[in-house]
């Protein structure tokens, strides 16, 4: 039974293994191919913790699959097997008790060895448990010396391993961004991200959004540089608990994605379009824009995931979205619209730190289905748009071959448009996510 999943805590077991053992949790279901925050949610609910074991298990499992590079490399130093050999069940478990020594400065070092071994016995795990307890106390001597891991004398090579990136996507990306830019890029995938909300202004204010979150003890400051964007402070607790999320009176959306939608300048009872909506916070974002007087189409493919978006439509008291199922490569309507929104299907290196499971699966070849699919939506988008309207191009990523290349190649398809505006915002440089976007007009006329 090595490879059963780890069966819920027993009563009276020590302390403090309910949150590492839902950490490991996700950490095996993110080596099988789920996603990291849907994994999270689904142990969450299976294994409801109090607020400060959510929040450590929340950045124990997040920062060990953000370092499973390094991780592994200690596995590799300190273990009788290299890490890709080590059953997968052990590899996680190491990882476990590895982040905590060596990145989580408020977690005792005898915690974080005694509790990592004592899952090994109580999880099937019994006859390795010396195995998990050697390697963690040869890393505990390491870093009482000071002994870190050696690093390569290749530049690009070195930052793969220091900030836990794959070296081929790495290696990539040193070429296509420069390697400024690439080192950049790398520190911000490892950066705790921040937790934006946007304040619904049909149904509250941000001074209000304010005051109910001081009354609450919730800590929150308004960006001063967006209308309707408020920061929370850390670890503020399950959202939907907060005051107003019920009421519909804010959402929660990045600092960097608010500023996409208001590029489509909305104006009451215009008819819009956001051709890849689900989740739905820029779909959401422009009906507020119009005040609810107008029509959003809210088009996706994923059945869903426009479930979710007309839920989170009803909680917000948005009456003029209409979310519809279908492609947006090939999706038509004789009407057309004013606005033409594509927020398009990307490889999302603006927004590694906030998903960090997603450079493991990025590789060289990822761009390969990316790159036609956004060239056809932008194809398809500029069909749709009315005579004197505007279409914005957006993605959450920095490569080229995603933006301006792009863009560049549309217009040389398309005679007669024209390029009105870029932005670029790069990931952790205000604290937001890294996106782009391009404004386009048609010919005239």
């Amino acid at each position: 039974m090595a490879d059963a999943s780890p069966s819920a805590p027993s009563p009276g077991q020590p302390p403090g293994l309910a949150p590492r053992l839902l950490a490991w949790r996700v950490l095996e279901a993110v080596g099988d191919g789920a996603y990291a925050d849907l994994a999270l949610e689904r142990e969450l609910r299976r294994l409801p913790l109090p607020p400060a074991d959510r929040a450590l298990a929340t950045e124990l499992a997040y920062g060990a699959i953000r370092q499973r590079r390094r991780l592994d490399a200690w596995i590799d130093r300190l273990g009788r097997l290299p890490a890709l050999r080590q059953p997968p069940r052990l590899r996680w478990l190491l990882h476990v008790g590895l982040q905590q020594l060596l990145a989580m400065d408020r977690v005792p070092a005898s915690a974080a060895v005694s509790t990592t071994v004592e899952l090994a016995k109580r999880q099937r795990l019994a006859n390795l448990a010396p195995v998990v307890n050697g390697v963690l106390r040869a890393a505990l001597r390491a870093r009482e010396a000071g002994d870190d891991l050696p690093l390569p004398a290749d530049p690009c090579a070195r930052l793969a391993l220091e900030q836990s990136w794959p070296d081929a996507l790495l290696a990539h990306l040193w070429d296509a961004l420069g390697p400024d830019r690439c080192i950049a890029l790398a520190q911000a995938s490892n950066q705790i991200p921040a937790i934006d909300l946007r304040v619904n202004r049909l149904r509250s204010s941000r001074d209000a959004v304010l005051a109910a979150f001081a009354a609450a003890g919730v800590d929150a400051r308004p960006l001063d540089d967006l209308p309707d964007a408020i920061a929370l402070g850390p670890r503020p607790g399950p959202l939907a608990r907060l005051p107003g999320y019920g009421e519909g009176h804010w959402s929660v959306q990045d600092r960097a994605a608010q500023r996409i939608a208001p590029l489509l300048q909305p104006r009451p009872g215009q008819r819009l379009l956001d051709a890849c909506a689900a989740p739905g916070g820029k779909a959401t974002h422009l009906a507020e824009l119009l005040g609810d007087a107008g029509s959003v189409v809210a088009l996706d493919c994923a059945e869903r995931r426009l479930e979710r978006l007309e839920s989170n439509a009803r909680r917000l008291g948005l009456g003029c979205l209409q979310p519809v199922q279908g492609d947006g490569t090939t999706w038509d309507d004789p009407d057309g619209f004013d606005g033409v929104l594509l927020d398009v299907p990307c490889s999302g290196l603006g927004t590694l730190a906030r998903h960090p499971d997603a450079r493991w699966g990025l590789s060289p070849a990822s761009w390969n289905d990316l790159l036609p699919l956004q060239a056809a939506l932008l194809d398809r988008g500029a069909r749709l748009l009315r005579p004197g309207g505007r279409l914005v191009y957006a993605t959450c990523t920095l490569h080229p071959a995603e933006n301006a290349e792009q863009v560049t190649g549309f217009l040389d398809r398309h005679p007669g448009w024209r390029l009105q505006q870029t932005l670029e915002l790069w990931p952790g440089a205000d604290g937001g996510d890294g996106f782009y976007a391009a404004v386009l007009e048609p010919p005239a006329g």
